[in-house]
């Protein structure tokens, strides 16, 4: 018996994120997730260490992975168009949950049993669940704030949505990273590395 989910998954490096956007360099679904599991984990560690936030790192790192998995199916819907209202954000919904279900059916029972949790997120507490979407939103932040510095203006908008999203979140670790962490982005290789 052949089982083709981690070919499925490796096949996140061809989905364009930003779509609907000029970016001067693309983004692949890949780069998007690797990212946001590393942005997840630290603020997981940031809430350990400073904010008391329970959490735990390595579980909601493992759902980071694989947060956007859906989208191998569903393709990257962008956030204005998925948003757009609420006919279009519960029908994506109901997408995304097929895709889930479709993406287990392509493992053994017990593999599926367990890697499903971490697709639709279910395996988060609501604390995880919203560390884990403010690394999806310092991850677009990011992108954004790399855009602009490039001199692209077309994520202008999208950098000041994802600054307001994030503080409405008003999620500490986030909060944290902005202060401590975001600054270094505009930094160049010979400024971050300097001791």
């Amino acid at each position: 018996m052949l089982y083709p989910f981690s070919a499925l998954l490796a096949r996140m490096k061809y989905i364009t994120r930003w779509s609907l956007m000029h970016s001067t360099r693309a983004e692949s679904l890949s780069e998007h997730t690797c990212d946001t599991a590393l942005l997840a984990h630290l603020l997981c560690l940031i809430a350990k260490h400073y904010t008391g936030t329970p959490c735990r790192p390595e579980v909601v790192a493992v759902a980071a992975l694989y947060h956007d998995a859906p989208e191998i199916i569903t393709g990257d819907m962008p956030t204005p168009v998925k948003y757009h209202s609420p006919a279009l954000r519960d029908a994506y919904k109901a997408l995304e949950t097929e895709s889930v279900r479709s993406m287990a059916a392509l493992l053994p029972a017990e593999l599926a049993a367990e890697l499903t949790p971490c697709m639709d997120g279910t395996a988060l507490t609501a604390k995880e669940h919203r560390l884990l979407k403010a690394a999806d939103r310092l991850s677009a932040l990011i992108k954004c704030t790399e855009e602009q510095r490039s001199g692209n203006h077309e994520f202008d908008a999208a950098l000041t949505q994802q600054r307001a999203a994030l503080q409405a979140m008003q999620c500490p670790e986030a909060d944290w990273f902005l202060v401590h962490c975001l600054p270094c982005y505009t930094q160049n290789l010979d400024e971050l590395t300097k001791l």
